[in-house]
């Protein structure tokens, strides 16, 4: 049995630092948190104070307005290093959100962190800061490396730093005992160069953000269409005449969202909240960038109907959706589109069969929804001539997310969504470049097509056989079969499964490799010998050799284009991301045939590499430079489906069983309003009506009282694994909202602690952080 009391044994994971805590950030004493029905619009002016906060706390009064109106603009702007929502493709002014802003200025603060900070502090004692205290240090300055005789970070070249890389590396047994991991906020050509090093070292063990986020929509999609991604851009949700927003609270995920919600809204078109929690993103909003709306106060709606399925129920309400148009199809063929069905899809006649055979009993039982709720659903999508699903963790952190997904692929197919304006799967992406990530080669399975195009446009010899995801990099380190540990960007320690697991894997490594722009959580835990390699941040100036330089993102939407950053870098010591790369590259292989230092002067180099590596990247450099950039072709928008059958699959996945026995809880985990990802802005959650609170469980009333459980009641919370083993968490406050028996919900990174490395999903592999079985017991 494993027992942490929010804590792993040993180290403080930012509760309670004592003198640490910063504006906003005071450890929860009693009296001081509370939590009050907020029925605020999104956005509006609760973002502009909370935005006009910011600013003055990192005293960006003048250079923050100013980065503001440069992001997400062409002619020289950067990208939003928050979220993947694309940009406004009609010349927008003030394409922003508060989370962008406040991620924009948590970038360009004036604090620094160099040697000095270093020196008057031991590793043991930063462990025992509060996260938020660790980050809000400011910019790390120069590359540091550890010191165990005094247990501190000490500064060391980058020569030295980059040679300890590449020694330690070629002093491995075996390539497979490296893992080399990335974030989502990695650029395409910092991305190319990383896995063409990895490749080229030996392996294809390239754990990312995707194993713990979105790992289920790419392979149900692929299975599905034959692509990983949606097949929408932002003139389909233009078109739409029903957008169904399922697993995510667009107001703090993909606030840009909020306008295509608003608009849809204002032009007839239906939107519909799937979500067990209804979330401030379905009520209403004021769209910043209306300006005589923000003055008058007005509020559009984002949202008219809410659907609330218990945590796992969404194949089961979806299945009922299906059954219902089937079953109407019975009288009225026209509601689904046979001649779709006819010319593009396989396995319909087996789908039909097993939504024939369910029983609407068992479908309103597994999704907790009524009967006629569903059949309000199914009304509405019968009635909608183009039709748009979008889904985001809540669906895919689940056992059976990739069913789901595929369950989202028959319902489009049943009314023929798929390849016309208006219709399709959009999946809600997190970081700003995690589909770009995936794009440019960061994939622990690639296919031989892709390698054989790698190894012809850069003169290797790239690694067949498959390599390490997330969960099983962690499970190396632990046995020791992975010994070296790269990160491009993140905060893995906090970010990953099992936090005591995660943190005694990181140990277990001979050597920890982090490039970061701030101090995190993953500096302190790390290797027997570790690194700290500083980089620079989207929103600052990169010049090498041939001037300067740009990068490019990918989109959620598949648009690719430039970035150039405008301010000066807080050190002259910063590198850009693909420098201290081919540096570490150079180190480990300094036989190469791979021009690094070249490619690197001016990143044209890279793209050009790039267009003959990748599908879709002809004439890279020419068309990223195109107004807006440009859009990387899409075969299933044009109906042409890359399956093993040429056509699109539907899948008669059964109907899993998710209840609970007595007593049990199903626990979902989410970020906060004031978070994004493992960066914690505040303990507030704005459009929760929580103060100053993060140790907490939303409940439903009745969950409570039977219980014995009263508002703000401190309880214990208990993961039951699949091995038999348990975690628990104690200390935490309950909150009563509106989420449905038998479901609970609470914040990560905190609540990592609960999901087992082993529970993970069977389909996709991801960790189940939305579908951990709990019980909650009152202190």
């Amino acid at each position: 049995m494993t027992s942490t009391s929010g804590l792993v044994p040993g180290d403080d994971l930012g509760r309670g630092a004592p003198g640490r805590e910063a504006e906003g950030r005071g450890p929860n004493r009693p009296g001081e948190f509370s939590q009050e029905d907020d029925l605020a619009p999104a956005a509006g002016w609760g973002a502009a104070l909370s935005v006009m906060k910011v600013l003055g706390r990192t005293r960006e009064a003048v250079r923050g307005p100013h980065a503001i109106l440069k992001m997400n603009h062409e002619n020289g702007g950067f990208d939003c290093p928050g979220c993947a929502w694309p940009d406004d493709r009609k010349g927008l002014h003030l394409d922003i959100c508060e989370n962008g802003i406040k991620h924009v200025t948590w970038e360009m603060t004036r604090k620094k962190v160099g040697r000095d900070f270093f020196a008057a502090h031991t590793v043991s004692e930063l462990s025992g800061w509060t996260d938020f205290a660790l980050e809000d240090q400011g910019r790390l300055t120069e590359p540091m490396v550890y010191d165990p005789a005094s247990d501190k970070y000490r500064p060391i070249s980058w020569d030295s730093a980059f040679e300890l890389v590449g020694a330690t590396l070629r002093g491995l047994d075996s390539p497979h005992q490296a893992a080399f991991y990335t974030s989502g906020r990695l650029s395409n050509e910092a991305t190319f160069l990383y896995q063409l090093w990895a490749r080229e070292f030996g392996t294809n063990n390239l754990p990312d953000c995707s194993n713990m986020c979105h790992e289920a929509s790419g392979r149900a999609m692929t299975e599905a269409l034959g692509t990983g991604k949606g097949t929408c851009d932002t003139e389909d949700w233009e078109r739409a005449d029903l957008l169904i927003v399922m697993g995510v609270n667009a107001a703090s995920n993909a606030p840009r969202m909020l306008t295509a919600l608003a608009e849809a809204h204002r032009r007839g078109a239906q939107v519909v909240h799937v979500n067990p929690l209804v979330e401030a993103a379905s009520r209403r909003t004021i769209v910043p960038h209306e300006f005589l709306a923000m003055a008058a106060f007005h509020a559009t709606a984002t949202g008219t109907m809410d659907v609330q399925p218990r945590i796992g129920g969404d194949l089961a309400l979806l299945r009922g959706v299906a059954k219902a148009v089937l079953e109407r199809a019975g009288t009225d063929p026209s509601v689904i589109d046979e001649l779709f069905i006819e010319r593009y899809t396989a396995n319909f006649d087996a789908y039909r069969k097993i939504v024939k055979e369910a029983s609407w009993e068992e479908l309103t039982h597994q999704s907790g929804v009524p009967e006629q709720t569903i059949r309000d659903l199914a009304d509405r999508y019968m009635a909608a001539d183009r039709t748009i699903i979008a889904w985001c963790l809540g669906v895919t952190q689940q056992e059976h997310g990739c069913d789901t997904v595929r369950e989202i692929m028959n319902l489009l197919m049943l009314r023929g969504n798929l390849g016309r304006e208006g219709a399709g799967p959009t999946p809600i992406r997190g970081h700003s470049n995690v589909q770009g990530n995936r794009t440019c080669g960061i994939d622990h399975r690639p296919t031989e097509d892709w390698l054989a195009r790698l190894d012809a446009a850069c003169a290797i010899r790239a690694p067949r056989e498959h390599g390490l995801d997330t969960v099983a990099t962690i499970r190396g380190m632990l046995d020791g079969s992975v010994r070296v540990f790269v990160s491009m960007g993140g905060n893995f320690a906090l970010a990953a499964p099992d936090t005591e697991a995660t943190f005694a894997a990181l140990r277990n490594t001979d050597l920890t490799v982090q490039v970061s722009t701030k101090l995190n959580r993953s500096h302190l835990v790390h290797g027997r010998a570790a690194l700290i390699l500083p980089c620079l941040g989207r929103t600052e100036r990169d010049v090498q050799a041939s001037g300067e330089q740009g990068v490019t993102v990918e989109d959620s939407m598949s648009m690719v284009h430039l970035s150039y950053g405008m301010r000066k870098p807080p050190s002259q010591q910063l590198r850009s991301e693909c420098a201290i790369l081919a540096g570490m590259a150079r180190a480990t292989l300094p036989d190469s045939a791979t021009p690094w230092e070249y490619l690197v002067q001016d990143y044209d180099r890279i793209r050009d590499t790039m267009a003959q590596a990748l599908v879709g990247f002809e004439d890279f450099n020419r068309r990223v430079r195109l107004p807006l950039g440009f859009r990387i072709r899409q075969p299933a928008r044009e109906r042409v489906f890359l399956t093993a059958s040429g056509r699109a699959e539907f899948h008669p996945a059964p109907v899993p069983d998710v209840l609970l026995r007595s007593g049990m809880l199903m626990l979902s985990t989410m970020r906060s309003h004031d978070q994004w990802n493992t960066t914690i802005y505040s303990d507030d959650d704005r459009y929760r009506g929580v103060k100053n609170l993060r140790t907490l469980l939303f409940m439903n009333r009745a969950d409570m009282t039977e219980r014995g459980i009263d508002e703000f009641d401190l309880i214990d919370i208990t993961s039951f694994a699949r091995d038999g083993s348990t975690r628990s968490v104690y200390g935490y406050r309950a909150l009563a909202y509106n989420i449905p028996p038998g479901c609970v919900s609470g914040y990560m990174p905190e609540l990592n602690v609960l999901c087992a490395l082993g529970d993970y999903s069977e389909q996709s592999d991801q960790p189940l952080m939305k579908h951990q079985i709990v019980e909650v017991v009152k202190q």
